[in-house]
């Protein structure tokens, strides 16, 4: 794949893959339930989940303006980068985006973005979530690599950094402590057993045992 080809391929990819996974899912949610699921940006100002928040919409906005440059040739995509890498890329991206798909899929009602601490929704254990705890956070972050494998840019590498920090944050500061205090040790039994973004690797009864070395 040439890096012209790659980054019209990446762009549109993006586009779709932004469309589906929130605003086609926000529409299908509320059908269902009559809301959107949206809570919004959560903490206060300057707060690690309100870092969170705005790193997430500056890794869309840097990879979509990254994405866009490199389709109109403003700035080069990668000259050199083997075309069979980007393949690779290609495959990981809409990859990520199925799976982000199915996971939320997978959530139901619950599926929410943001965390309203006032709501509580079903813990989620079972299929995508029985093998990650947080297989959505998982696979965008893959989608948006793959993408940065197509199109290499300072942009897009940027967008992949500010998704992967906002992605920690999100789960560490907010999603973790409200799901410990909502379900307690329904949680607790989860985080043992399941890691947190790869399987086996952040569960927490082996933090402890490395704790007690």
């Amino acid at each position: 794949m040439s890096a012209d080809r790659a980054a019209d391929v990446a762009l549109v990819l993006f586009a779709a893959g932004v469309v589906t996974t929130f605003g086609v899912r926000t529409w299908v949610h509320w059908r269902r339930t009559g809301a959107s699921g949206f809570s919004g940006i959560s903490g206060p100002a300057w707060s690690g989940g309100w870092w969170g928040g705005v790193l997430f919409v500056a890794a869309l906005l840097s990879a979509a303006v990254g994405l866009m440059l490199a389709s109109i040739a403003v700035v080069p995509s990668g000259p050199g980068v083997p075309g069979a890498l980007r393949w690779t890329g290609l495959a990981v991206s809409v990859a990520g985006f199925a799976v982000t798909l199915a996971a939320q899929g997978g959530m139901g009602t619950s599926w929410r973005i943001g965390v309203d601490a006032s709501e509580r929704t079903a813990l989620v254990t079972t299929g995508l979530f029985g093998v990650v705890r947080n297989p959505i956070f998982t696979a965008m972050c893959a989608a948006v690599a793959g993408l940065t494998v197509m199109v290499p840019t300072p942009l897009t590498v940027a967008a992949l950094v500010c998704l992967v920090t906002a992605v920690q944050l999100q789960v560490r500061v907010v999603e973790e402590p409200y799901l410990s205090a909502t379900h307690g040790q329904a949680y607790s039994a989860y985080t043992a057993r399941v890691g947190r973004f790869v399987p086996a690797v952040g569960r927490t009864h082996a933090v402890a045992r490395e704790g007690m070395r």
